[in-house]
């Protein structure tokens, strides 16, 4: 049955709902109410005991006043009112406040240990077998009234534990209810860091690329626009197709953030099949770049390809950028069953910028670090440059079946 009980705020809240209606008044104030019911109904009021000497009185008012404290020390409440009551059967005062004693065994049973409520219910059994001995008539006989009132007293006892062990189960559901929405806020929270990261990168290797091409293309023109007019028109169209590719690039990586914009479905995502045009624009800015693709590229999964091509703009992108006049660079991709290599490098000078002081190695690294995959980032031996990254697309679980 337990496990059929869900941890759901809205089942915790109805569960609840009783003890905030019980709330209204103070626990101590609703203690006090019950301890003058049970005084009243156990003295009764006009009864002989108010015309009596006043020992009784105060007998009954000692059973039913520590009542009030019951929540705050069930155990101690308990062995007053048995104290109380023993004094009541030495003064042989037979009345019904003794149901006191039924009480603070709820109330210690429901609060306490099941080790002091088994020495709670032996105490009162006790009790039960003097009142019997002293009042028992022959009639009814002695073990008629130690039946029934042993039974009550068990009845009362495992009800009081039935309530503590409800009460436990419904505080753990409470917890676990408060823990789950924690928990649901955490990862909420990560995937919209996660996603604005991702964003980020995309938004920094289009924009560094596409740049850094027209950029590039833009310089050429305006160096040939009086030499060779038709070159420099050339370049100026290479740049409005740059700009376009771009805008395109960017409204398919934004296109995550409108449900509504079908751009996503006309413009899938770059992969390792537009490595060539890729290549091709970075020849038109003035970077001799030469592919080479090793293995079966359509057994890689769409989001690898889309990392494979991100690292090879990034990288080449670093070496246009950095790199200078008269540098080639060579891409080349290995596609295995299990992995993907990725090597890119240049003949460029060594005193160029460490283009790892910026954020495309980061976002490379992290890339990389998504497939289980390590980049490294440095100058070769002697001239040039490397970017080398391998992805694990077994770890990834990305893995051709």
């Amino acid at each position: 049955m337990r496990g059929a009980v869900s941890a759901d705020p809205r089942t915790v809240r109805t569960a609840r709902a009783p003890l905030r209606t019980a709330a209204l008044l103070p626990p101590t104030a609703w203690d006090a109410l019950l301890a003058a019911l049970v005084f009243f109904t156990g003295a009764g009021f006009g009864s002989a005991v108010y015309q009596s000497p006043p020992g009784p009185l105060i007998l009954h008012a000692a059973l039913a006043a520590p009542l009030v404290w019951r929540r705050r020390a069930p155990l101690t409440v308990f062995f007053a009112v048995a104290a109380a009551a023993f004094a009541q059967w030495l003064a042989d005062v037979e009345s019904l406040t003794d149901v006191a004693l039924l009480v603070a065994l709820y109330t210690v049973a429901s609060r306490s240990t099941w080790r002091r409520t088994l020495a709670a219910a032996c105490v009162l059994e006790g009790g039960i077998l003097l009142a019997a001995a002293r009042w028992s008539t022959p009639e009814g006989g002695f073990l008629r009234p130690v039946v029934f009132l042993t039974a009550v007293a068990v009845a009362v006892a495992v009800t009081g534990t039935n309530i503590r062990i409800r009460r436990a189960h419904l505080g753990a559901l409470e917890d676990r209810a408060v823990r789950l929405e924690r928990e649901r806020d955490q990862r909420a929270r990560l995937a919209v860091a996660g996603e604005r990261a991702r964003i980020a990168r995309e938004m920094h290797d289009i924009v560094t690329h596409n740049l850094s091409v027209m950029v590039a293309l833009a310089d050429g023109a305006v160096f040939a626009q009086h030499r060779s007019p038709d070159r420099a028109t050339a370049a100026v169209r290479q740049i409005a197709d740059t700009g376009r590719q771009a805008i395109t690039d960017m409204r398919r990586a934004l296109g995550v953030l409108r449900a509504d914009e079908p751009d996503e479905l006309r413009h899938p995502m770059p992969g390792m099949g537009q490595l060539e045009p890729l290549a091709g624009r970075m020849r038109a800015a003035g970077l001799p770049t030469s592919l080479e693709i090793e293995g079966e590229p359509a057994a890689v999964p769409a989001a690898a390809q889309l990392t494979v091509y991100r690292l090879v703009q990034e990288a080449l992108t670093n070496t246009l950028k950095h790199a200078p006049s008269g540098t080639r660079a060579e891409v080349r991709v290995r596609c295995s069953g299990d992995a993907v290599t990725v090597e890119v490098t240049d003949d460029g000078g060594a005193r160029r910028a460490d283009p790892s002081s910026g954020h495309g190695i980061l976002g490379m690294r992290e890339r990389a670090a998504a497939y289980g995959g390590t980049l490294e980032a440095g100058p070769l031996p002697g001239r040039g440059w490397r970017v080398r990254a391998t992805l694990d697309l077994a770890a990834s679980g990305d893995g051709a079946a």
